[in-house]
């Protein structure tokens, strides 16, 4: 199945869990190489949605706060960073598959649109990015780069492992396997976001 294709049949707790995990391996771009992990505690709540809206206005409380102390949200308001906190403003306090499924959704591109970018050997996307990713989303690839590609089996895997596991056991367990490729997805980013940092510098 392709990843849009995923998204469109996933119940609330797959989609919540794909949508956190993109913000997550985006966090970088938010908290700096070696910033905190605020999202933790929103994990937590993918499995069953307990206290989801609780702690998600927490996480952006946790974040606000972050920005305010001089974190890696240095864009200017429009940038990368910027989108990736908007992205979490927009996150719905129902857990509920409707409104989660259009965050997901967008969660997806926005997280694929900032790789893209970091594909790009000066920071912007190449013309004809976005027929790429919409074509890479319905399932032709071809032609996207290294991390936007790492990225969109990131998606693809995260989704096909919540369609397999069901019950309150495998829900935990399916949740687990999720953030554990977020968390390699997001130490990809900070290496990419360092060694650009470095040639820069």
């Amino acid at each position: 199945m392709s990843l849009l294709e995923l998204i469109e049949s996933a119940d609330e707790r797959a989609l919540a869990a794909s949508a956190v995990a993109c913000l997550d391996r985006c966090l970088p771009l938010l908290t700096g190489p070696d910033g905190p992990e605020p999202l933790r505690p929103l994990w937590a709540s993918c499995g069953n949605g307990r206290d989801w809206a609780i702690r998600l206005a927490a996480v952006r409380t946790e974040l606000d706060d972050a920005a305010e102390r001089g974190g890696a949200d240095g864009d200017g308001g429009d940038g990368p960073a910027a989108r990736v906190r908007a992205m979490l403003a927009a996150a719905p306090s129902d857990f509920a598959p409707a409104p989660l499924r259009e965050w997901a959704d967008a969660c997806s591109l926005v997280a694929l649109e900032i790789h893209g970018r970091f594909d790009a050997p000066d920071g912007d996307a190449p013309q004809g990015t976005a027929d790429l990713l919409k074509a890479a989303r319905a399932g032709e690839a071809d032609g996207v780069g290294p991390l936007v590609a790492g990225e969109l089996e990131r998606q693809i895997r995260i989704l096909e492992i919540l369609a397999e596991t069901t019950g309150a056991a495998g829900s935990g367990a399916g949740v687990r396997k999720a953030l554990d490729l977020s968390t390699e997805g997001r130490r990809v980013l900070r290496a990419v976001m360092s060694r650009r940092a470095r040639i820069r510098g």
